[in-house]
């Protein structure tokens, strides 16, 4: 995977609107679905309780919102204006495949291990990135700290760490 240098307002600006626009989305058709159902399948009189008894109704017409959005969402995310929203998504899915494997990882790693320094260094650059994109200030020094120890134990064993030469292949062995 390689790692693209992103433009934080670009990404932030992005994010907030996509973010807007799936809960706008969202919010619209649940209310189109839930009266289109209640207008043909709903009962007209209100119960004692103040209950129209259409509820199971409205809970199916957010479903069928729920549905519907992710299927929107899922239609245009391949449009290169969600590039950068696309990008950090796959680096968080990475990071995940990553983080349940970081204790064997660090294991072989502390062995000198090349590909177990290069995904600690991936992890971490990318982590940096990720966190400076979502303002995550408060975990990024000690990121950074962790960076610098992989690159420290690579230099004192002569191994040069590409980043470029990562693939999400080398997770498989741990």
């Amino acid at each position: 995977m390689k790692i693209l240098t992103i433009d934080k307002d670009t990404y932030r600006k992005k994010t907030n609107l996509v973010m807007v626009g799936f809960v706008g989305c969202l919010a619209v058709l649940a209310i189109l679905f839930g009266s289109i159902l209640i207008a043909l399948f709903g009962s007209e009189g209100i119960t004692e309780s103040g209950s129209t008894g259409n509820f199971h109704l409205n809970v199916l017409g957010v479903i069928l919102a729920v549905i519907a959005s992710s299927f929107i969402m899922n239609k245009v995310k391949s449009h290169p204006y969600f590039d950068e929203i696309m990008y950090v998504w796959k680096l968080k899915q990475v990071h995940n495949r990553i983080y349940r494997k970081l204790i064997k990882i660090k294991e072989k790693a502390a062995r000198n291990d090349h590909d177990s320094l290069l995904v600690l260094a991936f992890y971490y650059t990318t982590q940096q990135q990720v966190f400076t994109l979502d303002n995550n200030t408060l975990t990024i020094t000690a990121v950074q700290k962790s960076l610098n120890e992989v690159y420290e134990q690579a230099a004192e064993m002569k191994l040069t760490l590409d980043l470029d030469e990562f693939d999400t292949d080398l997770l498989d062995k741990y």
